[in-house]
């Protein structure tokens, strides 16, 4: 790890050629090479804690960490900081790296733990302790939190802030070699008890855990606070923008502080940008292990959670995630996004390579008396009308079809222009039917519609152009495969449930699994994650469920666009 800050980028050599600027990180970057900081160099990383999945909020920190580095011809870390055992795990790490992956990313030979540094770190620690900079305090986390003051009042000294330079060396070590009891003994910085900035008053450093780690074993009981090793990690990897969420702006002067008064061999600079907040979600780690370990959801990978393996199990791509991410922008202020914007991306994008096919969520069957029993007849189906090269399929119709029972009723109102008695409409790609009568069972349910159809208006139109003004989806029953169709609304019933009573806003109807479905036969068998768009009812993704002759397809989002109608006011 020595020669890591060896590693050189090649970037534009002139302000002239410098990428143009379309966010304030940009400006910040370009101003930077302007005045020859970094010899010229960009390079980023994504430090996640291996504590859970990434969500989309992570999303858009990697699309800016990688994105940046891949826009300056530099490089971009993956880095674990892995400083908590107590809630690290490695499934977490795995999960982490197939995410990355998924989006698009690589960080090629650049992975690194901050558990690769500990050894270093505990030697910078040592540092600050020989320059008086640092000292081993007793105090309890209750006394800690009590001596450190509020933000219109200072802290008060530990009394164990004068320790020798000596006993704090000695009891340094005692607290490496095991000697004391987790919360005996801490290692605090020495910098300001009256600062404004309450994470200035001497924060704690290192703390003592008798806890094995997922990569270090029991070789350490004692573990660096995570404002501590983020930017010694960062300038040990020769970062030069360390790029983070707003909430870590008031930790900055710490993150300089720290940087400074070590002998590191590089000094990186932190930028602050906002961070993606949805609506109708949670974005909170310990608030989704909550959904996860309460089985209030299905696991991590839930499509209804925000993380990314939920997301994609869905059935969101990384194109439309990178498209949403985009078009929301870098900003420096908070802000809350519209779930709406995320769904019209991946419509934007599956309407455009998703094949159209026919699948009936609430099957009733229709027998068309008049056609002949046992024939068979193909017809071709466009497979995408927004994609030339998308090619036709052949699609059965015979006697017995299934349509969707809301598209028939007995009574109607005004303006429904499906079915109903004595009522004609089309059949997607087929004929016009009409309804002549209504089989019900003892209960009253409709079990059967009884209706003729037109042989001259095969393929779904008519040589003397009499035009119907309801044209049905359907599928034939002798053909149909059984399939499993999950739809998904909100987990949240309130705009913003991110609050600590968040658990009484879980939306009861957040999921609805639909068992009896009647889907097309070229359905019966399509490889996972594979996209369609089912004709009037929405974009669907084959589901892990799924299996050969059985499948399950996950609702992604309903065909209305809520946000292009926003948009259009």
């Amino acid at each position: 790890m020595d020669n890591i800050n060896e590693i050189s980028v090649n970037n534009p050599d002139d302000a002239g050629a410098m990428p143009e600027s379309t966010n304030f990180i940009e400006e910040i970057i370009n101003e930077d090479l302007r005045q020859g900081k970094n010899d010229g160099r960009v390079h980023t990383r994504f430090p996640p804690e291996p504590n859970g999945y990434l969500h989309i909020g992570h999303a858009k920190a990697i699309c800016i960490d990688f994105g940046i580095a891949e826009k300056y011809n530099g490089l971009c870390n993956l880095r674990f900081d892995d400083t908590n055992p107590v809630k690290e795990d490695v499934e977490y790490v795995e999960s982490i790296k197939e995410d990355i992956h998924w989006l698009g990313y690589d960080w090629e030979d650049r992975l690194f733990y901050a558990s690769d540094y500990f050894e270093r770190l505990y030697e910078y620690a040592v540092e600050l302790i020989k320059a008086g900079k640092a000292y081993v305090c007793d105090l309890s986390p209750d006394e800690i939190r009590e001596y450190r003051g509020t933000l219109t009042e200072p802290g008060k000294n530990s009394p164990y802030r004068d320790r020798s330079v000596e006993e704090n060396l000695e009891l340094f070590e005692r607290m490496k070699n095991g000697e004391f009891k987790e919360g005996e003994k801490v290692l605090r910085a020495k910098i300001d008890m009256a600062s404004p900035n309450i994470n200035m008053r001497d924060p704690v450093i290192y703390r003592i855990l008798h806890t094995s780690h997922h990569r270090t074993g029991n070789k350490w009981c004692i573990y660096p606070m995570y404002d501590f090793q983020h930017p010694l990690s960062d300038a040990i990897e020769g970062i030069t923008h360390s790029l983070c969420s707003l909430e870590y702006e008031d930790h900055r002067p710490l993150y300089n502080w720290f940087v400074e008064n070590v002998s590191v061999p590089s000094k990186p600079r932190q930028i602050e940008f906002a961070r993606l907040n949805l609506n109708y979600t949670v974005m909170s780690k310990r608030k989704l292990i909550t959904l996860v370990k309460e089985g209030l959801v299905r696991g991590w990978d839930d499509p209804r959670m925000p993380t990314l393996c939920g997301l994609r199990r869905r059935g969101y791509t990384p194109g439309s995630i990178k498209a949403f991410i985009e078009k929301i922008g870098v900003a420096k202020t908070y802000s809350v996004v519209d779930i709406a914007l995320l769904e019209h991306c991946i419509r934007e994008e599956l309407n455009k390579t998703a094949n159209r096919v026919m699948a009936v969520l609430n099957p009733v069957k229709v027998i068309i008396d008049n056609y002949p029993e046992g024939q068979v007849e193909w017809f071709d189906a466009e497979n995408n009308p927004e994609n030339p090269d998308a090619g036709t399929r052949k699609i059965p119709f015979s006697r017995e079809i299934y349509i969707e029972r809301d598209d028939f009723m007995e009574d109607p109102p005004k303006k429904f222009f499906r079915l109903a008695p004595g009522r004609e409409v089309r059949l997607k790609h087929a004929y016009y039917i009409t309804c002549n009568s209504v089989v019900k069972n003892s209960a009253g349910e409709i079990v059967e519609l009884h209706c003729t159809y037109d042989p001259a208006s095969k393929g779904g139109w008519t040589e003397d152009g009499r035009r119907v003004q309801g044209t049905l989806h359907w599928v034939s029953a002798p053909h149909a495969v059984n399939a499993e169709i999950r739809l998904y609304d909100n987990l949240f019933t309130v705009e913003n449930p991110d609050s600590d009573d968040y658990l009484k806003y879980i939306n009861p109807d957040s999921l609805k699994v639909l068992t009896d479905c009647k889907v097309e036969q070229s359905l019966a068998d399509v490889p996972l994650e594979t996209k369609f768009q089912f004709l009037r009812m929405g974009y669907f993704s084959v589901d892990y469920d799924s299996i050969p002759g059985k499948p399950v397809f996950n609702r992604i989002v309903t065909l209305k666009d809520t946000w292009a109608k926003i948009q259009n006011k």
